[in-house]
């Protein structure tokens, strides 16, 4: 299997750097390593996260932190579809496009 982002997932991992950043610059990138080191994981444990079908078909969650990673396993792809503050409105933004 290998891991892939999707452009969403991309810029929330931005978004998230660019939060903690304002506070504590050399965080928001540890941080950030931490996030990726945890879709990496998933690689090796796809089914570890929980089924998040009530949001979409396939559709799996993990939490790290206080933000959650949300992923699609197709095929031999693991793919991050969002990484979430975990207070955030999540139907609301999987379901805003």
């Amino acid at each position: 299997m290998h891991l892939q982002f999707s452009p969403a997932a991309e810029a929330d991992l931005v978004d998230i750097a660019a939060f903690i950043a304002r506070d504590n610059v050399p965080r928001a990138f540890t941080f950030v390593d931490e996030l990726e080191a945890a879709c990496a994981r998933l690689v090796d444990f796809p089914e570890s996260g929980s089924a998040r079908f009530d949001l979409r078909p396939g559709l799996r969650s993990r939490p790290h932190g206080s933000y959650v990673i949300f992923y699609s396993t197709l095929d031999r792809v693991i793919r991050i579809e969002r990484i979430l503050h975990g207070a955030r409105d999540v139907g609301a933004i999987l379901f805003s496009s």
